[in-house]
């Protein structure tokens, strides 16, 4: 058996990745005065929101272990020829937390027995932003144009005129029309970070009965102050003029062809 055939062998039986070789490419670059279509940073900016909410649980809380954050933006359009943000999203929320059991036979006057559960939740939010200054100028859209022309035309005229008379005006029974249609790049944009500081504050809480420790207690309502900072960009499309008057790559590899 040839060492190939036993590298092949030695693949299907083992469990372990088989080491494989490459060998690079180079790319074809082209030499000149170009035009090139590429995302252009209009801006880049950090936006605030704040968020209260008010979160009710689907059981007893006896208290909140963990609770995982994840910004998600549904909606983040630029809206021309204006300079204003409008941006909708989310935060999803995954909260750990304690729920006591329901046998309260369970609980001493020491002690609390408790499951652990989790409840996630959506908090929606909205704002509108103005960008004060761009680091490239949009590309402002292209209005659509309709316009409507006319034929002239000279008709007889009925009974009770000068037979000499002509009615002169255009036709009625016809329409022409010239219709432009622009179809511009739509500004987007690009979540980089985002940042919550948040307070969260039981508002319903109540103790337990008597036999259960001292302070120990239960809630269903959560009030919530959210205050979060999300850094994004915002890209439009635009055609660029890319001058290259040779390859880079011909100065380290003497093999390379530059005609």
């Amino acid at each position: 058996m040839s060492d190939t055939n036993k590298k092949m062998h030695d693949c299907k039986v083992s469990t372990n990745q088989c080491e494989c070789d490459n060998k690079p490419h180079r790319p074809h670059v082209s030499i000149g005065k170009i035009i090139a279509k590429v995302p252009i940073v209009l801006a880049e900016l950090t936006l605030q929101v704040n968020v209260d909410a008010l979160i009710d649980f689907p059981e007893p809380v006896l208290e909140i272990k963990d609770i995982k954050k994840q910004v998600k933006i549904t909606q983040c359009r630029l809206l021309l020829p204006t300079n204003k943000l409008f941006v909708k999203g989310f935060v999803r929320k995954n909260i750990q937390y304690a729920s006591p059991c329901k046998d309260i036979e369970q609980s001493t006057s020491k002690t609390v027995a408790s499951d652990l559960h989790s409840y996630t939740v959506d908090i929606p939010f909205q704002c509108v932003t103005e960008i004060k200054k761009f680091l490239s100028k949009p590309v402002m859209p292209e209005l659509n144009k309709r316009q409507e022309f006319d034929f002239f035309v000279s008709k007889s005229l009925p009974s009770g005129f000068p037979e000499k008379d002509e009615l002169l005006s255009s036709d009625l029974s016809q329409f022409h029309q010239e219709s432009t249609q622009f179809f511009n790049e739509l500004p987007f944009c690009e979540l980089i970070s985002s940042k919550i500081i948040e307070w969260d504050e039981a508002i319903d809480r109540v103790h337990l009965p008597n036999s259960a420790p001292i302070g120990e207690g239960y809630f269903t309502k959560v009030e919530e102050k959210m205050v979060v900072d999300i850094t994004l960009k915002v890209l439009q499309n635009q055609q660029v003029r890319v001058s290259s008057t040779t390859n880079d790559d011909c100065y380290h590899d003497h093999d390379c062809d530059c005609d």
